[in-house]
């Protein structure tokens, strides 16, 4: 059957129909390209006589499934039996990893990204030891694995920081020291500026990291850190901040360059549409304002790793509120912790967030 955007694979008679409703490329009788349609064609590697390449632009962002529930720890740590590092493949091209909050009670996220040419690790974790968290381990299996099936024996990593300076997402790096065809970006913050060309422009301008028809832009956003910078891809209209905007506690380092970072942010989205705010941890929990206290690795009630750009705004009109000012102020979805200690509590329950008790997580 020749292709075309508008067939409905339930009048097809195809037994398959019930699948490609769901799933438009499982569906034999269409294209692997239909339009509109990013793609997910991998299966053509099956009877390939040269590696896989993937057109990775197309009007709107790539399919992809977040809908499950993270694994989320053990009363006793010790006692847990969950993987150490929780895989999730949102589509073919993109994985997102995180780390069992028994190992570590931050629990950070990385993720991690191919294009035609290479694979890109956004932050390493909060854990050294491979024993432990073996990071290394994981994406190496998920990267001899995608190069099987796209006809690739190699794939060269690189491997890039959301803030060196952040202990949670730099830690299992080492793990990768020595490894073949691999790209560390630097951690000293004028070396990495130079690598991303931004030595002369910073904290303007916006760097690139080339996976081959798949670049992910590098965008300055100091403010937690001075070397803070976040992710943007154009594949899935995904912006990765690390802790710099995230469903938890961010403790900010610098208020004048956190509110600067975060209207460079904002301008930057107006010109590109972005689905989700990905960031580094989930501290927050499903009900508005509440959060997780410090070290804790049990947390049954977390809310949903994924933020809305209009968040943007809203973390824009309190970082005004806040600065200058040491205070911890809690919104629904985050809470910013300015020269205080993270483990400053609030007296007065702000208004305009509901204060719902959550249920015991015992």
């Amino acid at each position: 059957m020749a292709q075309n955007s508008t067939y409905n694979p339930a009048l097809s008679g195809n037994p398959q129909s019930a699948t490609a409703r769901a799933y438009p490329n499982g569906n034999p009788d269409l294209g692997y390209n239909p339009v509109g349609v990013r793609n997910t064609d991998s299966a053509v590697a099956l009877h390939r006589d040269k590696p896989v390449v993937h057109d990775y632009t197309s009007d709107g962002p790539a399919p992809g499934n977040l809908a499950f529930r993270w694994i989320y720890g053990s009363n006793v740590a010790a006692k847990n039996r969950d993987p150490r590092v929780q895989v999730v493949q949102y589509n073919e091209d993109s994985f997102v990893l995180r780390q069992n909050v028994c190992v570590h009670w931050e629990a950070p996220f990385t993720y991690l990204l191919f294009g035609n040419t290479g694979a890109l690790l956004i932050d390493s974790g909060a854990t050294a030891e491979a024993r432990h968290y073996p990071l290394r381990e994981t994406v190496d299996a998920i990267i001899a694995r995608w190069g099987q099936v796209r006809g690739r024996s190699k794939v060269p990593l690189t491997i890039a920081l959301s803030s060196g300076e952040d202990v949670a997402q730099n830690q299992g790096l080492v793990q990768f020291a020595g490894r073949p065809d691999t790209t560390i970006v630097p951690k000293p913050l004028e070396v990495m500026k130079r690598f991303y060309g931004l030595g002369k422009s910073w904290p303007a301008g916006v760097g690139k990291i080339d996976l081959g028809d798949r670049s992910i832009e590098v965008i300055p956003t100091p403010g937690t850190h001075k070397d803070g910078v976040s992710f943007y891809d154009p594949y899935c209209d995904f912006l990765f901040t690390g802790d710099f905007l995230f469903p938890g506690k961010i403790n900010i380092g610098n208020d004048r360059d956190y509110l600067a970072s975060l209207e460079r942010l904002k301008a930057f989205t107006a010109s590109r549409p972005v689905k989700w705010i990905l960031g580094g941890h989930i501290e927050m929990m499903f009900v508005p304002g509440k959060y997780y206290p410090r070290f804790m690795s049990y947390k049954p009630y977390e809310r949903v790793l994924e933020m809305t750009p209009s968040l943007i705004d809203e973390a824009i009109q309190y970082a005004r509120e806040i600065q200058g000012k040491d205070m911890m102020l809690i919104r629904p979805d985050f809470a910013l912790f300015n020269g205080v200690s993270p483990d400053q509590r609030t007296q007065v329950w702000p208004e305009g967030v509901p204060n719902i008790n959550p249920p015991r997580p015992f």
